[in-house]
């Protein structure tokens, strides 16, 4: 788990007549018979009573781990992502969408899903590079608060608010969502809750619950894993995401229910996030050589490493995504899922955002 990503940075480990995303491949193929034995059993018993310590993540420890991932350059991110540097699952409506229309498609969902109005007052913790927060606020008329530990992060979205004149109902803030206050109408956080850490779930929704208004939804749009309760795997801690923890379904329920919430809908997206992770690994590569320039050869053999293994984990293992849909009463929400398509539908047609670079 550890020493094949390292020796594959280093150069060490090479293949013949296949590549990278053929040997995950078949490492996926056979992780199950290989939890089996003894020695991993025992390895993966001690990680996981291990696992809240990995992850205990104060506020000052939240910012670090951050830093360590987001505050890259910008230029970065550009080379892969789409226009609107959506860093999460896009949704592909169908199979001939490119990325750009998939992560379109995304926010639509999560503005239905939201049940937006004129001048809500919405939450975005984890804002990224703002990209969904001035969707929001342009497209649906919202009062968007944008949250995050990433400086680099935060200048850039900060950018794109002014250059869409957007400013004055948009506004961006380097912080820990533990410290905000407020009522808010809608709260989302969107590849954010990755980051909370296991032992931080029960103050993270109990926050939720004090910020949300009395008639007010919440959706958090997270990574999961389709089956028990696990650890993170060591060289994703280590080198991508120190601190981050992909959460059983399970655990996130009992988290909701302790904090006195009501669940209203849940969606897994299955394979739309293996799918996503394709088109970045593909740009990527096409620009592997400007990815060189603004890094070094190192930092890119582990790119490829953290994408192809990230695209094999949801195509191939227990990886997904799940939206799940909250609020304080079970009214807040119409009783049918017919609302969807409509609000889905309708803001289709009025799209017409013209797609920006948050660099």
């Amino acid at each position: 788990d550890l020493y094949a990503g390292e020796a594959y940075m280093d150069g060490t480990l090479t293949f013949e007549d296949c590549d990278l995303y053929d040997f995950l491949l078949l490492f996926a193929m056979t992780r199950v018979s290989l939890g089996s034995y003894p020695l991993q059993s025992t390895l993966r018993r001690i990680w996981k009573l291990l696992r809240t310590v990995q992850q205990h993540t104060p506020a000052a420890r939240a910012k670090t781990n951050v830093a360590h991932h987001y505050d890259l350059s910008g230029d970065l991110y550009q080379l892969f992502m789409d226009d609107d540097l959506q860093y999460s699952c896009a949704y592909f409506a169908r199979e001939d969408d490119d990325l750009e229309t998939a992560q379109e498609n995304k926010k639509r969902l999560i503005a239905a899903k939201l049940l937006i109005e004129p001048g809500n007052k919405i939450l975005d913790i984890g804002s990224g590079w703002g990209g969904l927060a001035l969707y929001l606020a342009e497209k649906h008329g919202a009062r968007v608060t944008g949250l995050t530990l990433s400086a680099e992060q935060l200048d850039a979205a900060r950018k794109s608010a002014r250059e869409a004149g957007l400013s004055d109902r948009v506004r961006f803030h380097l912080r820990d969502y533990r410290e905000q206050t407020g009522l808010f109408d809608r709260i989302v956080p969107v590849g954010m809750f990755e980051h909370v850490g296991i032992g931080h779930h029960k103050t993270f929704f109990a926050k939720v619950r004090d910020l949300l208004c009395p008639d007010g939804v919440a959706l958090i749009h997270t990574i999961g894993r389709a089956e028990a309760p696990g650890e993170t795997d060591p060289w994703i801690r280590k080198y991508i995401f120190p601190g981050g923890y992909i959460p059983a379904l399970s655990e996130v329920a009992a988290s909701v229910e302790k904090a006195g919430l009501w669940t209203t809908d849940v969606e897994v997206l299955r394979l739309h996030y293996a799918e996503t992770i394709r088109h970045w690994r593909r740009r990527f590569q096409a620009n592997r050589d400007k990815a060189a320039a603004l890094q070094d050869e190192r930092f890119c053999r582990m790119w490829e490493y953290y994408l192809a293994s990230a695209e094999v984990g949801f195509r191939y293992l227990r990886n997904t995504v799940f939206q799940i849909q909250l609020s304080k009463r079970q009214d807040a929400v119409p009783l049918t899922r017919d609302y969807l398509a409509q609000l889905s539908l309708d803001d289709r047609k009025g799209s017409g955002r013209e797609s920006r670079h948050a660099a």
